[in-house]
């Protein structure tokens, strides 16, 4: 089972309770846990990140924990990952695979910056995590106080907000071509996750607030010009 801890595109912050209750499912059916924590380090004040392994010596022993810096530092390009896996046998099969698919590699650039950013970025990260909650509350009050007919998902973690645009009326593609052609903004669309994200937008908070809010004001004017 893959389980993405926080949630994307939603925005949720699992509570330990929650996991404990995934981690004891898989265990008594014995499913292994793969927990793509990703944006484990991007998480809003008010809400905590449970690692998926430090919950007991057993889930510890059946998961892999997927994390990186990439999300948090944005260091894609430099394409480095960690994968930590306690679990001997686990790893062991994990590293025979990886290396037969030629991933064993990792460039150097990409270890230094990775050391870089998880310890000498902590300062940073809290500059960062500053800006997503004045970014998050700015979307919260515009929204409702100019476009109530979208509904946004609280946001616990990630940096991904998950707005809820169907009482807009359109399709899929309607909706996809009028926020990309006539508001000029580029969500990703809520369909690419599934049929059940149709009618949803996901935006990026993690941007200037003077972007967001020029965004913000293109959609206000282009529901306006066509009189939603």
């Amino acid at each position: 089972m893959i389980l993405c801890s926080p949630h994307n595109p939603v925005g949720r912050v699992w509570t330990k309770e929650e996991l404990r209750k995934v981690v004891d499912i898989c265990l008594k059916n014995d499913v292994l846990l793969v927990a793509d924590e990703i944006h484990s380090d991007i998480i809003l004040p008010g809400f905590k990140h449970t690692t998926l392994a430090t919950l007991s010596t057993e889930a510890a022993d059946n998961c892999l924990i997927c994390t990186a810096p990439s999300k948090t530092f944005n260091l894609a390009g430099l394409q480095v990952s960690n994968i930590i896996i306690k679990n001997d046998d686990i790893r062991h099969k994990f590293t025979k695979t990886a290396l037969k698919a030629g991933y064993g590699a990792l460039n150097a650039l990409g270890y230094k910056a990775c050391e870089l950013a998880y310890n000498k970025c902590e300062a940073w990260l809290d500059e960062f995590i500053n800006l997503l909650s004045q970014n998050k509350k700015l979307c919260a009050d515009f929204i409702e106080k100019n476009i109530p007919q979208i509904k946004i998902t609280n946001l616990e973690g990630t940096y991904l907000q998950w707005w809820n645009c169907r009482s807009l009326g359109m399709n899929k593609k309607d909706l996809e071509f009028f926020m990309t052609r006539k508001a000029l903004i580029f969500f990703d669309e809520g369909y690419i996750f599934g049929k059940e994200g149709e009618g949803f937008e996901r935006i990026n908070l993690a941007c200037p607030t003077t972007v967001l809010e020029d965004a913000l004001h293109r959609l206000q004017n282009a529901l306006a010009s066509k009189n939603i």
